[in-house]
């Protein structure tokens, strides 16, 4: 049997946010009407109770050796959110999208993330599987749903002790705990290294108020990481300069502005 995926990498909810936002920005509802019917099929394998959100990997698993639960972007409730997000803005109506996106994020802030719990457990600073992809839904949130900064600072001060600093720049390294040595080394691209973590620190707004997310929307540019950082004062001043000079934004994604009522598929749970 051929695994399903369910989430934004690779999966469903992937999928829904395409539909949906060329259905907005063509004013044409069959592909709302397909995202909509998408994601309710995510949302009917939630396993996290009525509280939280989070639904396997793939079904049934795709690879063996990996958990059957992910919280990053790709694969897990950072990014789920950012498809019930932008549902939110296309069919403003009905209340389950932002329902849910509330409920991912329950399910992120107590998850233990950005703590190294386990092996396997949080290994990542990327914007696909780790801290850099839920930094940016902590950021979308202090703007749309005026959430307090606590969180976002702590995933800032964890991000900040696990930079290298030197006369190169800033970079970050991932773990993966099954390869040795462990340490993958420096990348640059936009999901896993540098490029992913530049345009969302520190926590900033990535639109202005009520513009429909983006997965790769422009950010503000490190200026210098808060004082809370447990770094000091000279990553302070070897990181912004670097950031500043090298750090590409890109655009937000806008639709047009006629809302469209209506069109929602029922959302529900097995």
């Amino acid at each position: 049997m051929v695994p399903r995926l369910h989430h934004t990498s690779h999966g469903t909810l992937g999928i829904v946010y395409a539909l949906a936002a060329v259905g907005r920005a063509a004013d044409r509802p069959e592909p709302v009407d397909l995202a909509a019917a998408g994601a309710a099929d995510v949302v009917s394998r939630n396993e996290a109770g009525p509280d939280g959100f989070l639904v396997a990997h793939s079904d049934p698993q795709q690879h063996g050796e990996i958990e059957r639960h992910n919280y990053g972007w790709c694969h897990g409730p950072a990014g789920d959110a950012q498809a019930f997000r932008l549902l939110t803005h296309v069919l403003p109506d009905d209340p389950a999208w932002p329902a849910l996106a509330d409920r991912c994020w329950h399910t992120i802030v107590n998850s233990g993330i950005p703590r190294r719990i386990r092996p396997g457990f949080w290994d990542n600073n990327g914007r696909c599987c780790g801290t850099a992809g839920v930094l940016a839904l902590a950021c979308d949130r202090q703007v749309e749903r005026g959430d307090d900064r606590h969180f976002a600072d702590i995933l800032v001060s964890d991000l900040a002790a696990r930079t290298t600093t030197d006369a190169e720049g800033v970079r970050w390294s991932n773990v993966e705990h099954r390869k040795t040595p462990s340490d993958l080394g420096r990348l640059l691209w936009i999901l896993l290294g540098s490029r992913a973590l530049a345009p969302h620190s520190p926590p900033g707004p990535r639109g202005p108020r009520g513009a429909p997310p983006g997965p790769g929307a422009r950010g503000r540019v490190m200026s210098g990481v808060h004082t809370k950082s447990t770094t000091g004062p000279g990553l302070q001043k070897q990181a912004a300069p670097w950031l500043r000079s090298r750090s590409v934004a890109t655009p937000v994604h806008r639709f047009g502005r006629r809302r469209r009522a209506g069109a929602s598929a029922d959302v529900h749970e097995k």
